[in-house]
């Protein structure tokens, strides 16, 4: 690392955080509505992106800092079984061409804004509708709070905030100072901001991935001389290779298998998709999001090329910030740390939007005030978009990074055990609600508790996201398992339950929601928020 702060790069860095908090202010006027108070306009963007703005926003949503950070960070410390987030990318864009479209027709259709939406008017419960809610919320705070660590790396390396006997304030100032201005831009903004700058943020990472993936493994005497110093590094540290063996292929397995059914169950990914014009434009953007997949695996390869160029950091979540700045020339090494700071904007801003949709929606207008009207809606899921971020700012700045990120392994189990309520219930009104709540709880239960329970030399609690596997005797990913329980649970529920003829609830949908689109009868570019039935 360089004595003192790298100023030709920080200033390269200060310009395009100026840049896109320019634009984040100016997305107000993009696309403006008439009546600008209401959840469609603020948190969907007025329903109205098209193909290639859906697709940068998708991409700024689910590409994040943390991304750009922790699976190359993983790779370098653990080898090939950090590309697990390659093939998960792969197996859910198949997946999500089956059931996106489906869930953004039924959300034009009756005016949904979150999957809690649906799940209350496709099942008749505000109880299982809650709980998807405030799983959501749960899973979305720590990853929030992770783009900060990405955004701390770049500042660490750049030699900004001083050292550890610094001042806490003046430590993090440049982080308050980020945040802040996050935050102002997206209450004015809403989801236009983010789907602006994505723009900026998808151009920069792209641009970044293909320098370095060209100039640094020539700096370094070419691939052949990377991949033997991984391989060497491994074998030395008793790691065997850098390929995993076959003790590890269930752990890769399932957790692949398990990371793509989460992915797009994350808040932010609905409402970046709910955002979009039309049903065709999601069915298009499931053919091109693959071109990220390429994009990650490049960007996997930068943790070997940490290791060949001798990087040594005692937190791994810095290898990559000070390998571009070992290896690039000052100025180039602002615009890759400016690529990593703004990968964590634009996601960050999404998801608070998302979460605060689900506060607005799902807990305040179903339990506090129903008559809320869409203005007030709108001023109180922008208050609480605020209130997201402040809570993650705290979060990470006061909790060791380890903590965050054991965190951020627990959203991914959480979120997971609402797929059988969101895309179950898109496809079949088979599941009873009762049933499909009992499965939620036993698969949030088992999964934090086994969590808590995984152990390391240098942690007591939440060390691993995979454990061994009940009847098989593999280790595997925790949220499989416990999805998988969910979905026992759910099945033998629902068949007594529907035995005894328990109330099923009022399902407010018909089969033609499924499948309609704009121009069809019912489905608008505005509509009314979901009506609900006052006896459920």
């Amino acid at each position: 690392m360089k004595d003192g702060v790298n100023i030709v790069a920080l200033i390269v860095f200060v310009f395009f955080f100026a840049l896109v908090t320019v634009m984040g202010f100016m997305a107000a006027r993009w696309r403006r509505a008439a009546d600008a108070e209401n959840l469609d306009e603020w948190g969907l963007g007025g329903r109205s992106f098209g193909t290639w703005v859906t697709w940068f926003l998708l991409g700024g949503d689910l590409y994040t800092a943390y991304t750009f950070v922790a699976v190359p960070a993983a790779i370098y410390a653990a080898g090939a079984a950090g590309f697990f987030a390659v093939p998960y990318t792969i197996l859910i864009y198949p997946l999500i061409f089956t059931f996106l479209p489906r869930l953004w027709s039924v959300s034009h259709r009756h005016g949904y804004v979150t999957p809690s939406d649906f799940v209350r008017g496709r099942f008749g419960s505000k109880g299982l509708s809650l709980a998807v809610a405030v799983t959501g919320i749960l899973a979305t705070m720590p990853y929030i709070a992770l783009q900060l660590v990405g955004i701390q790396a770049v500042l660490d390396v750049m030699g900004v905030g001083g050292g550890e006997a610094t001042h806490w304030f003046i430590k993090d100032l440049p982080i308050l100072i980020a945040f802040g201005v996050l935050a102002a831009y997206t209450y004015s903004s809403g989801l236009r901001a983010p789907a602006l700058i994505a723009f900026v943020k998808d151009t920069l990472i792209y641009l970044v991935i293909a320098v370095a993936i060209i100039y640094i493994p020539i700096k370094l005497g070419g691939f052949d001389e990377i991949f033997a110093s991984a391989e060497t590094k491994f074998t030395e540290a008793g790691n065997g290779a850098i390929v995993p063996g076959e003790g590890a292929q269930w752990g890769y397995a399932t957790l692949a298998l398990g990371s793509a059914l989460a992915l797009f169950m994350y808040p932010h990914s609905i409402t970046a998709t709910l955002s979009s014009s039309s049903r065709e434009v999601i069915r298009r953007n499931t053919t091109i999001l693959p071109l990220y997949s390429l994009m990650l695996g490049l960007l996997g390869l930068l943790g070997f090329m940490a290791i060949a160029a001798g990087v040594k950091v005692e937190n791994g979540q810095l290898a990559i910030p000070q390998l571009f700045e070992n290896m690039f020339p000052d100025w180039f090494a602002g615009v890759a740390f400016a690529a990593i700071g703004i990968g964590a904007l634009v996601p960050a801003a999404i998801m608070s939007i998302a979460a605060a949709n689900l506060f607005t929606r799902n807990i305040y207008k179903d339990f506090l005030k129903p008559d809320a009207t869409p203005a007030e809606e709108t001023r109180v899921s922008k208050i609480t978009s605020l209130l997201v971020k402040v809570g993650a700012l705290v979060f990470v700045l006061g909790m060791d990074k380890t903590v965050a990120i054991n965190f951020q392994l627990l959203g991914g189990i959480w979120i997971l055990q609402t797929f059988p309520a969101i895309v179950g219930g898109l496809f079949t009104r088979w599941f009873h609600r009762w049933a499909l709540l009992a499965g939620w709880a036993v698969g949030m239960v088992y999964g934090t508790v086994t969590a808590y329970n995984t152990s390391s030399p240098t942690q007591k609690h939440f060390a691993s996201s995979s454990d061994t596997i009940p009847l098989i005797g593999e280790i595997g990913y925790i949220g499989l398992t416990a999805f998988v329980l969910n979905v026992l649970v759910t099945v033998v529920m629902t068949v007594v339950l529907r035995a005894v003829k328990a109330p099923e609830g009022i399902d407010q949908t018909v089969q033609g929601d499924y499948t309609a689109d704009v121009g069809d009868p019912g489905v608008q570019q505005e509509l009314p928020p979901p009506t609900v039935d006052a006896r459920h």
